[in-house]
């Protein structure tokens, strides 16, 4: 089902060059602001907002599509690590109204410093 005006439900339906694969129940598809070299977003193709209003057949489609996007970004990029995460509801950082999952791929040397990931959202409480 799409909802007007959503960047996700209009790029199922209309930008399929942007598509990598799908399923029954999410697609993913390459960011347009990718933060790194082969970038991708796993998105359910139902309009839902956040991870816990999906359902247990949409959660386990989201993880498959994750394993298999992950597998084309290794056959294409090369990458040395990923990063995935989901950025549940606006002060979490969510800017696009529509759950999605980003898979970044990182690189050995691309920040001086990669402990602690995901911990480094709010600054100085990465390091450890």
């Amino acid at each position: 089902m799409t909802t007007t005006n959503c960047l996700f439900c209009d790029r199922f339906n209309s930008e399929k060059h942007l598509i990598i694969t799908d399923n029954e129940f999410a697609y993913s598809g390459w960011d347009i602001n990718p933060v790194s070299e082969g970038h991708a977003l796993i998105v359910p193709k139902r309009h839902v907002l956040s991870f816990f209003e999906l359902s247990d057949d949409e959660v386990l489609a989201i993880y498959a599509l994750a394993r298999e996007t992950k597998e084309i970004i290794d056959a294409k990029y090369h990458p040395d690590a990923f990063n995935i995460g989901i950025n549940d509801g606006e002060a979490a950082g969510r800017t696009v109204h529509h759950l999605h999952m980003h898979l970044i791929p990182r690189y050995a040397g691309d920040v001086p410093e990669p402990r602690g990931g995901v911990r480094h959202i709010i600054p100085g409480k990465g390091s450890y």
